[in-house]
């Protein structure tokens, strides 16, 4: 993780509530996001979406979103579902994470 990223993994906000959940973080163009939905048995979550303002993307934020879900999924055990098509591409980017995709 570069430096940047890691900074900005640092200010990710996150919320979880009734099986479903956010990562946010402000930017100069305004929040960026990623959002989820916990599965039945609450060993899955599935990242629905990503979204980052036009003006603010290209520098890492939508990455380090990612990563914070992933890492958060990992310590509590959870599986990734990624439906969202940004996730989806970072998967087969990080063959490091394979073991917590959903299959």
């Amino acid at each position: 993780m570069t430096p940047e990223v890691r900074r900005k993994a640092d200010e990710i906000a996150h919320t979880e509530k009734n099986n479903r959940g956010r990562y946010w973080i402000e930017t100069q163009a305004g929040e960026a996001e990623l959002t989820y939905q916990v599965g039945d048995k609450g060993d899955l979550i599935v990242i629905n979406s990503t979204f980052v303002p036009i003006d603010a993307r290209g520098g890492g934020v939508a990455l380090a979103l990612v990563k914070r879900a992933i890492a958060d999924a990992m310590a509590a055990g959870r599986k990734v579902d990624p439906v969202c098509p940004y996730v989806d591409r970072l998967f087969d980017r990080h063959p490091e994470w394979r073991a917590w995709r959903a299959a």
